[in-house]
């Protein structure tokens, strides 16, 4: 569920993941470009304030969207040497973890352009 429970996230063991209405069911957006060639469990998980979408995948790395556009932001490369299958983020301390045989911990950074 999201923050305010108005949403659900769903993954599965394909390759898309879904964001649908907590009361009504309706589909609210699709959420691509992770692999799962595998046909495993991926998890995927909100931030803390239900703006973006983190995902494991086979690639071994981790994908995050924005919630609202469906938008890839960018996609973290931790070396995970095997599938991603676990993605969680700390709401308190700001730190998303994702873990296949190994772990990985990721700190939001503020870098500016020094235009």
């Amino acid at each position: 569920f999201s923050r305010d429970g108005k949403t659900i996230l769903i993954s599965t063991n394909g390759s898309i993941i879904r964001l649908i209405d907590a009361f009504h069911g309706t589909p609210l957006q699709s959420f691509t470009g992770h692999l799962n060639n595998k046909g495993i469990p991926i998890e995927a998980s909100f931030s803390p304030d239900s703006q973006f979408i983190f995902s494991g995948s086979t690639d071994g790395r981790v994908h995050v969207w924005n919630a609202d556009t469906g938008y890839k932001v960018c996609v973290l490369n931790a070396d995970h040497p095997a599938p991603v299958q676990c993605v969680q983020f700390n709401p308190k301390y700001m730190m998303l973890a994702s873990a296949c045989t190994n772990m990985a911990f990721w700190l939001p950074s503020n870098v500016e352009d020094s235009a």
